[in-house]
């Protein structure tokens, strides 16, 4: 099948997102050099309250069936005191819900069951490097590390799924064998590799090259468990492009082998990308297309965030791969790939630009 055929094209995601990203908070303990938030340890006093957190979650409610799945996520939501409250209202109006905590002192085996009691699905916690030295420099805060594998221990006690996520940068590269076996030996059910975008605080730090990238997918779409070993599913976050390496070794080894390796799932998010299946609402109930493409495209105070979803001009173009310039546009893949809209916003200010990252030539651009 031709990767860019109708079939190929999600158009379901047009109506319903799949993830909503609701950053419930900025305020944060730790200073890690490539957050989005540049989150600092105090709230924003602009934050949406209690009661404006409820009335969005109701709203998010008639999207209608299947319903989203919530990740609430910041700085920090542990920083909030009504935590608990909104993944009970949450729960009660069947969404799934997953929270994403820092590994600060405020992750405690108390805070990890009430978060359990309350109803999450699961969590996820950050491993950016396989020593403690390596991962608290990019933390910035002694004792995450620490702290983080004494998390991962309590998630396995209570039975709480977890995701690790690890970034992807120069400095940490080289470091990412090291940290898949660490991985695996915590039990996380997921590993998603979050490539570098520079934005907030990540702009100080490098990015890996195109070349570096593509390297790395080929190995991470190579990655799975042997005969009777628990291995984590491995992602991508800003990083569509595994799916074109996975397809590309799906037409290359034949089906049947890549479904014995176990790696057919990076096809299965085909198509999902930032305003496509994915939303973001920001701290202040900014309505955008992910947290590392946070243009508004409107205000959960003053607009139906349903139909912002659907109809604003901003996600509209997001979800037309044939409007992509460059490479993206041209690309046999871009149906089910359609590179990072945030990396090209960041690198050219255009959201429909080419991704950098790729290093991909379309076969149309062969001829």
């Amino acid at each position: 099948m031709n990767p860019t055929s109708s079939a190929a094209r999600p158009t379901f995601v047009h109506d319903h997102p799949l993830r909503v990203y609701w950053e419930v908070t900025r305020a944060c303990d730790l200073a890690c050099r490539h957050c989005r938030a540049t989150a600092n340890p105090w709230a924003d006093p602009g934050e949406l309250t209690t009661l404006e957190g409820l009335r969005l979650l109701q709203r998010l409610a008639t999207f209608g069936e299947p319903l989203p799945h919530i990740v609430l996520t910041g700085g920090d939501p542990l920083k909030r005191c009504d935590l608990l409250a909104l993944v009970a209202a949450a729960r009660a109006l069947d969404f799934r819900v997953s929270v994403a905590p820092s590994a600060t002192p405020l992750l405690t085996s108390d805070a990890l069951l009430a978060l359990k009691t309350a109803g999450i699905d699961a969590m996820s916690l950050s491993l950016d490097g396989s020593t403690v030295e390596r991962h608290d420099a990019i933390r910035g805060i002694s004792g995450t590390y620490g702290r983080t594998l004494e998390a991962a221990r309590i998630a396995n006690v209570l039975h709480v799924p977890f995701q690790v996520n690890t970034l992807v940068c120069a400095d940490t590269v080289d470091d990412l064998p090291a940290i898949y076996e660490r991985v695996k030996a915590l039990g996380a059910t997921r590993w998603s590799l979050f490539f570098l975008v520079t934005v907030g605080r990540g702009r100080v730090l490098e990015p890996v090259s195109a070349e570096r990238a593509e390297q790395v997918l080929e190995w991470a779409a190579g990655l799975h468990g042997r005969p009777g070993e628990a291995a984590p599913i491995v992602t991508t976050t800003e990083a569509p492009q595994l799916r074109r390496v996975v397809m590309q070794g799906r037409r290359s080894r034949g089906d049947a082998e890549l479904s014995a390796r176990g790696n057919g799932h990076a096809h299965h998010a085909a198509g999902v990308r930032d305003g496509n299946g994915i939303m973001f609402i920001s701290h202040t109930g900014d309505i955008c297309p992910s947290g590392f493409l946070e243009i508004a495209a409107g205000n959960v105070r003053t607009d139906d965030v349903v139909e912002v979803y659907r109809s604003a001009p901003l996600f509209q173009q997001l979800r037309d791969v044939d409007g992509f310039q460059g490479r993206c546009g041209r690309c046999e893949y871009r149906s089910m790939c359609g590179g990072s809209r945030a990396r090209a916003f960041g690198a050219t200010g255009d959201p429909l630009a080419e991704d950098p990252l790729c290093e991909y030539e379309p076969e149309a651009g062969r001829l």
